[in-house]
């Protein structure tokens, strides 16, 4: 076809026009990265540091190594911060390291919470610092629960010295839909959040199905009220964040880059869910929008599902025998655990309690012992991984700690007994290599400025 003069001139004018008010395909690339670097990066950094350490060899204990493995009369040494080597009777202590006889204790690595809200919900619980819950709307993907965490809260220093518990994920509480992302904690004395954050550590987005969002937003006469009221607010906002991410000329927007973090890979998804049917629904729900379940919380419907949730790759987080307070908690059984590990599960015990992250040990222990009464009999060393190593996998930090292995980051804990007895203690507990807690040494015990003076000041029961 032909185009007169003028017109070719108009149309030349035009195309410069729009190559001008365009921005071109590299520049194009460069806001997507840049947008990308956004979601991926975090303005408020880690400032995260180890305390000092000092070489260690714990020679003569049992060792659970936190992924099925046990050793008789074990050595363990650490150094730097760092597992050095883990190994039997035979391993050679080196020269300089501080050796610690623990013949009859147990060693295993330190113990993660996968769920917990210290910090955000701390001790005292009063209403001035429940801050938890951005309960203002069924969806609040743009709030952080590091923006509400209290670093004096006792409550960490009674996980470190009660439970063991060397790291743990905060997550915002579950009256929304989308509750906001989550925070992993390195469980060190820091006067800032930022000082716990453990370094490298994937943001989580927390999700809620069930009663919880249609009970707060239902009784406010909005949706959702119902459940199928929950799958349309949460369908509709992972479209919009769909839309969003395609949008060339979009502004930022703090929601839509968590849902646009997610839909990449770089956000995980932390679902509170108790129901198997409501679990398979999000499952399908996650497969439409394209993304993936981490872990589902609080499941105690999961072992009506195992098989679907051992092909989805997706951990169930769960209570020995907490059930019942409401309807959907309803049809727990307490051989939850157990009937999950014998399908090959990824099973992981959590507290969502102040109270139960002090006794993670105990409560694998009941789940253990409740299988065990239906013939399913779970080796120690194996329940062991359901408080270090799964809990780690699905908060995306198995490469770094969850499990003695060498390279490791050096999270131990040593205890004078079989973790799985209920009069077992932690007696020593390190992290990142160093000291943070002795039983035998008052000094090693720690005290939030907040508790100074207090009643009860580093008190340990």
């Amino acid at each position: 076809m032909k185009v007169p003069p003028a017109l070719r001139q108009w149309t030349g004018a035009l195309a410069l026009g729009l190559a001008l008010a365009l921005p071109s395909g590299d520049a194009l690339a460069r806001k997507k990265d840049k947008d990308k670097e956004a979601v991926a990066e975090t303005p408020y950094p880690s400032t995260y540091k180890p305390y000092p350490g000092r070489p260690t060899a714990l020679v003569g204990a049992t060792v659970y190594d936190g992924r099925g493995g046990r050793i008789d009369n074990g050595t363990l040494l650490f150094e730097n911060g760092k597992l050095v080597a883990v190994g039997g009777s035979d391993l050679a202590v080196p020269d300089g390291y501080t050796r610690i006889d623990a013949a009859g204790k147990f060693v295993t690595p330190g113990v993660i919470d996968a769920h917990s809200h210290l910090g955000d919900y701390p001790s005292p619980s009063v209403d001035a610092l429940a801050d938890g819950n951005e309960a203002t709307s069924p969806t609040t993907p743009e709030v952080w629960a590091e923006h509400s965490v209290w670093p004096q809260d006792p409550g960490f220093t009674r996980a470190l010295t009660n439970g063991g518990v060397t790291s743990l994920m905060v997550l915002p509480g579950s009256a929304n839909l989308m509750g906001g992302r989550s925070v992993t904690l390195k469980n060190v004395p820091s006067l800032t959040v930022q000082g716990m954050k453990f370094p490298g550590a994937p943001y989580s987005l927390k999700m809620a199905c069930g009663e919880n969002p249609k009970r707060v937003y239902g009784s406010k006469g909005q949706k959702p009220s119902t459940r199928m009221g929950n799958f349309a607010v949460d369908r509709q906002t992972w479209l919009d964040a769909k839309k969003y991410a395609k949008d060339e000329e979009r502004d930022r927007d703090l929601a839509n880059e968590t849902l646009v973090g997610v839909l990449d890979g770089d956000i995980l998804v932390q679902n509170h869910c108790y129901r198997a049917d409501e679990m398979a629904l999000v499952i399908d729900m996650a497969k439409e929008m394209g993304y993936k379940v981490a872990a589902f919380h609080h499941a105690v419907e999961a072992y009506k599902i195992g098989d679907l949730l051992k092909q989805n790759d997706i951990c169930a987080a769960v209570w020995a025998d907490w059930y019942g307070f409401k309807m959907e908690a309803y049809d727990a059984i307490p051989e939850n655990a157990a009937l999950l590990q014998k399908q090959g599960v990824c099973v992981i015990i959590h507290s969502d309690s102040a109270n139960g992250i002090q006794r993670l040990n105990q409560e694998a222990a009941k789940a253990q012992a409740d299988g065990r009464r239906i013939g399913i009999d779970i080796p120690d060393a194996e329940v062991v991984s359901w408080f270090t190593y799964n809990p780690a996998k699905a908060m995306g930090v198995a490469d770094r700690t969850g499990s003695l292995e060498t390279g490791k980051m050096a999270d131990v804990v040593l205890w004078n007994g079989n973790p799985l007895s209920v009069y077992t203690r932690p007696e020593k507990v390190w992290i990142d290599g160093a000291l943070m807690y002795d039983a035998l040494d008052p000094k090693r015990r720690p005290v939030s400025d907040f508790e100074l003076g207090q009643p009860g000041e580093g008190d340990v029961k």
